[in-house]
């Protein structure tokens, strides 16, 4: 209740997958621990149609949602008329983790909401949240795109890779001084040196448990997760973050959803190449729409980030490679953008969305 808000007798509606340990904990355990109703759905947010989580709400009386920012992006390109259409004055929050929430994003949805959109960041070693605004003890104003705050329970710090602590908007590794709270993963069993060596070796003085994903914190004491460690582009000796590069694709008007991967690259080691999803897609129905579109998201690139931050290419589809609970898969993206095999594609939602990679990066 202090995190989700939620109180007895009321509706909670979670859009995770089953098989995630967001759905087990967040559709089953935890609302019906909390003395909730709670919504178990299974389908993408657009069928039958984009409005189909909003007339949930309606319908149940839904007071406390919780989704993932993929989702939020997914919408973003969806007709805004579906927003408006429901009756949504039951719902109080709407909660996002699962991925970094891009700035773009969080604004967009919590001014079409109307509601106090959190974001909350927390892994599955974790099992609740490490980083949120805990609204049930002081309601702190909401940053787009930060988690906000660890939880109590957590000595969670920022990093740099000697071990050090990270000052103030300086890029480290986010980590965690033990013990770590109830609730989280104690050992892996049967292998307590292997849990050991997984999360407890990058750093030895102190010893610290290790997220693998890069953060930053303000000088308000507001985080926001650049990434994981391996998403994290080092392009001729800067060290550029894929969410940095997103949020940066994602300030041009036209563009409702990117993801970014880093390609191996002889001169500079490694350079980003943008796949972006467009708002109105006549902007790329000829070749030469979509090369001056690229060329202004570069131009925006540059503008908010600089040029060592342009990615080498932008290719233009109809919808990026997702799991069926809506997690962006990075990593098959970046495979086959350098020329490797997409690997394990077993929970993808839209097979097609692969044959759509393919296709441009053949051009």
């Amino acid at each position: 209740p202090l995190i989700f808000m939620g109180k007895p007798g009321e509706t909670f509606f979670c859009t995770s997958d089953i098989g995630w340990v967001v759905g087990h904990s967040y559709i089953i355990y935890g609302p019906m621990i909390g003395g909730m109703a709670t919504i178990m759905y299974e389908g993408t947010p657009l069928r039958p149609d984009a409005g189909i989580w909003w007339q949930i709400v309606e319908k149940y009386k839904v007071s406390v949602m919780f989704s993932a920012p993929t989702a939020a992006r997914v919408l973003k390109k969806q007709d805004p008329a579906y927003l408006s259409k429901y009756d949504l004055s039951s719902l109080r929050h709407l909660f996002l983790a699962g991925e970094p929430l891009d700035q773009p994003t969080h604004e967009w949805i919590m001014s079409a909401l109307k509601v106090p959109v959190i974001d909350n960041y927390w892994q599955t070693e974790t099992g609740w949240p490490m980083m949120a605004a805990v609204r049930g003890v002081e309601d702190t104003p909401v940053k787009y795109g930060s988690p906000s705050f660890p939880v109590y329970g957590y000595d969670l710090r920022i990093f740099r890779e000697d071990g050090s602590e990270c000052g103030p908007n300086e890029k480290g590794i986010v980590g965690v001084v033990p013990p770590l709270p109830p609730g989280c993963l104690s050992t892996v069993w049967g292998q307590d040196e292997r849990f050991v060596s997984t999360y407890f070796s990058l750093f030895t003085n102190p010893v610290v448990y290790s997220s693998s994903d890069w953060g930053i914190k303000d000088e308000e004491g507001y985080h926001t997760i650049l990434g994981r460690m391996d998403d994290v582009i080092n392009v001729a000796g800067h060290r550029l973050g894929t969410r940095e590069i997103e949020e940066a694709v994602q300030a041009h008007p036209a563009i409702a959803e990117v993801a970014v991967v880093g390609v191996q690259d002889e001169l500079k080691g490694q350079m980003p190449m943008a796949f972006a999803v467009v708002k109105d897609a006549s902007r790329t129905d000829t070749a030469d729409k979509r090369a001056a579109l690229e060329k202004e998201v570069m131009k925006t690139v540059d503008d908010q980030l600089g040029a060592i931050a342009r990615p080498s290419r932008v290719h233009f589809v109809t919808a990026l490679p997702k799991t069926r609970s809506g997690k962006m898969l990075r990593r098959s993206i970046q495979a086959m953008a350098e020329g490797r095999d997409a690997g394990d594609v077993a929970t993808i939602d839209d097979a097609s969305t692969l044959d759509q990679i393919r296709e441009v990066l053949k051009g």
